[in-house]
């Protein structure tokens, strides 16, 4: 059976009964003797007391250094970093992912890079970002954090990093990142106020090939205010710690001196003392000198007194230890208790006789989580929270492990391996989130995905066990969310074959890899070429052609989408331009909806191709019209009013709403080709189409058939009022150089019977596009 680990602490009670005694009865003997030794106990109660409150209270400003740095760490060790700090310096890719990230998540006050030569080349202060050269100003006291960061300075008096320095070679996957990183830290005064300066080297943790050189610096300010200070005080349950800059030491109130790692002060930290003895010292020392007489009855009083402190001090430190293991918000095990719970039911199980033994862990994430908090607000998630974790820890047999790891993560440990366990597993979470949860007073459906990875089979120490955990995880929620994924060998290899897609992708888009055919847009009733869709090829310099459905979706989970849609807007506006009869179809994607300012990006590529915004007709799909933000539905307008035309893709494969056609106003309607391929084996089909037909009709929309493969389909579609058609049947995607020969010598004939199969079969495999 799987237990929490916990450590017991052995009561005093006995002890301190015992130690009463003996005062009574040397009280008893000689009452100055014991008057001696009850001050002293008291005395020393409180040195030690406060040498402890001391020890908490720099333990504390060094777990912040090494916070600082596990957080400067998150970004600079990163390939993309070093790709847009140091390779092209891209200011809107440092200002998101350093100057606001570092102040608006992290709190930092002010942050800097500095280049190989240690120049500044970026500064952010506050809430904005500033001129470089304003870190002359901070050169005096940032410079022996710097000097020692790069290795030619000598370290800080007092080393607050070896934690973290520890802490980075446990991690395999930065083996790469600290073959070039350094880093320094320390506790200085900036301005005449303490503060923690913190330098790191910004290197790849992946592509090492992108460091070529001595890497950038980043530098951050992190100001130790007088919030600082109460949250550290809260942190330890110290009373009233603050800055003063007078020693105010008087009574139970210290003041200890605030020195910074370079030796200068800074004022004093001032706080209330527990002072644990003072009931020693105010109580039983008056009552013992009223004379030996009273001694039991002292004794006894004491005796209560003392241990009810004991307990109560028991309390507080099981308390801590409890607090040190648990998640704050769900109660259940946090990672560290979880991962050493692993590790020492792996060694018990290594080290068992007999028949092999079993384990499964597993990673459980909430899908879409973000939503949920989104519209619901921070308290439905945090109800959330609570709710899956007791309903798991209900659910899930008494010798399993739940744990939160943060945010909607979960995981699990089963101590019972084989098919049958894991089905059963996967069924309790199921079940577990197949009944409606209680969230903020209503009730609301929500899924789970989770991966799971069995011992020995999948890994036999806990880091292997977690991680391929992880990636099964990733492949429930890629693959569709509300399942069960149990990690196999061929999902590490795909993992690996995706993030290498993605590497060649970022270079595709540097060195003319990628390329846009475009499929004719015919008017079968004016037998003339109207337009053309926008489709995406990549040729591969060694893997060949690679279809958009395998890299699309990569792009989309890698941030990719939003440069390739750029550069697929920047060719077709230049190709439109060479077609002024033509309606030019792009896809948008939801990515390049979250672009900082769409609009203004589509006025400029206007403004450089020359054209007129009715040109072109932007597609979306339904899917981009559930994200219901306010920002989606402002850009649409914003492009609208622009004049773009804007059609609604795949229509009928989704929800297939109609209050999207009333609320966004769409110009075109595009029926899906499922559709159109049902169309002759199937009346209702074209019952469908016909009504779709008609819907667009009435609210003034073009309707496009996707898809058209045959004759017989085109005429069909024809007859039910269908005149915008695309498809093999009238040309496959077409190189941009082939497009306006095509558009002058095109005439439909819809007498013959052949199949577009044939188009096909001359052209080669056909790819979807974008």
């Amino acid at each position: 059976m799987i237990s929490s680990v916990r450590t017991h602490v052995a009561s005093p009670q006995r002890s301190l009964r015992g130690l009463t005694f003996g005062i009574a009865t040397a009280v008893g003997l000689s009452g100055l003797m014991l008057i001696a030794l009850v001050l002293w106990i008291g005395l020393r109660s409180n040195i030690f007391e406060l040498r402890a409150e001391r020890m908490r209270i720099e333990n504390a400003l060094t777990q912040s250094v090494e916070r600082t740095l596990e957080q400067q760490k998150t970004i600079a060790w990163w390939d993309d970093a070093v790709e847009h700090v140091a390779n092209r310096f891209d200011l809107d890719f440092i200002d998101a992912n350093f100057g606001y990230y570092f102040t608006e998540t992290f709190g930092h006050d002010e942050v800097y890079i500095l280049d190989a030569g240690d120049e500044p080349v970026y500064a952010f202060r506050g809430s904005a970002r500033v001129a470089p050269e304003v870190y002359g100003e901070r050169l005096a006291p940032l410079k022996d954090v710097v000097l020692a960061a790069r290795g030619n300075g000598a370290p800080p008096a007092t080393d607050r990093t070896a934690a973290f320095a520890a802490k980075q070679f446990r991690y395999n996957f930065l083996k790469g990142a600290l073959r070039s990183a350094k880093w320094s830290a320390k506790i200085t005064l900036i301005d005449g106020k303490p503060a923690i300066i913190s330098a790191i080297t910004i290197v790849p943790n992946v592509d090492l090939s992108l460091l070529s050189g001595r890497p950038f610096l980043l530098v951050t300010v992190n100001e130790i205010d007088g919030e600082f200070i109460d949250a550290v005080g809260g942190s330890l349950l110290i009373r009233q710690l603050q800055f003063t800059a007078q020693n105010r030491s008087r009574g139970d109130l210290v003041s200890e001196p605030f020195v910074t790692d370079d030796g200068q002060t800074a004022g004093f930290l001032t706080w209330r003392t527990s002072q644990p003895g003072e009931p020693l010292l105010t109580v039983v020392l008056p009552l013992l000198a009223i004379g030996v007489a009273a001694m039991w009855f002292l004794s006894a009083k004491m005796l209560r007194r003392l241990t009810a402190t004991s307990a109560e001090l028991a309390g507080n430190e099981e308390r801590a230890r409890h607090e040190a293991s648990h998640d704050a918000l769900s109660g259940l095990p946090n990672r560290a208790m979880f991962i050493a719970t692993v590790t020492r039911e792996l060694a018990e199980a290594e080290a068992a006789q007999g028949p092999a033994k079993r384990l499964v862990v597993g990673y459980l994430d909430i899908d879409r989580f973000k939503d949920i908090n989104d519209t619901m607000g921070h308290h439905a998630g945090d109800d959330l929270i609570c709710e899956v974790g007791r309903r798991l820890r209900e659910r899930l047999d008494r010798d399993c492990l739940v744990a939160r790891f943060g945010g909607d993560e979960f995981a699990i440990l089963h101590p019972h391996g084989g098919a049958e366990e894991i089905a059963r597993l996967s069924d309790i979470v199921a079940q577990s989130f197949g009944e409606p949860l209680k969230v903020a007073g209503t009730s609301i459906s929500a899924t789970a995905s989770l991966g799971l990875a069995e011992f020995p089979r999948h890994g036999t120490t806990p880091d292997a066990l977690m991680r391929h955990a992880d990636i099964a995880l990733y492949v429930a929620k890629r693959e569709g969310r509300d399942q069960t994924v149990v990690f196999d060998a061929e999902m590490a290899e795909n993992l690996e074959e995706a993030r290498r897609i993605e590497v060649d992708l970022r270079e595709a888009l540097d060195s003319d890899q990628l390329a846009l055919a475009f499929q004719p847009i015919v008017s079968v009733r004016r037998q003339s070429v109207v337009g053309v869709e926008t489709l995406l090829r990549w040729n591969h310099p060694t893997r060949g052609a690679i279809p958009p459905s395998t890299f699309i979706p990569i792009a989309e989970e890698s941030g990719l989408m939003l440069p390739l849609g750029d550069w697929i807007l920047r060719h077709a506006f230049r190709h439109a331009a060479r077609w002024p009869d033509l309606n030019v179809a792009i896809n948008l994607s939801p990515a390049q909806f979250r672009h900082a300012d769409l609009p203004t990006f589509l006025a400029d590529l206007l403004d450089e191709a020359g054209i007129e915004a009715s040109r072109i007709t932007f597609e979306i799909t339904e899917g981009l019209l559930l994200d219901r933000s306010q920002n989606t539905f402002t850009t649409l307008a914003a492009i609208r009013k622009m004049g773009f035309l804007i059609a609604l893709d795949d229509f009928g494969t989704g929800f297939s709403s109609l209050k999207y056609l009333i609320d966004f106003r769409f110009d075109k309607l595009k029926i899906d080709r499922s559709f159109v391929t049902g169309l002759t084996r199937a009346k209702s089909a074209q019952t469908i189409i016909g009504a779709v037909v008609k819907l667009g009709r009435a609210m003034d929309m073009d309707v496009v058939a996707e898809g058209i493969e045959t004759c017989l389909e085109a005429t069909t579609m024809q007859a039910l009022g269908c005149d915008f058609m695309q498809g093999y049947l009238f040309s496959r995607p077409l190189p941009p150089e082939a497009v306006e020969a095509f558009a002058r010598s095109f005439e439909a004939d819809l007498t013959a019977d052949t199949p577009a199969a044939a188009v096909a079969a001359e052209s080669g495999t056909r790819t979807a596009g974008l």
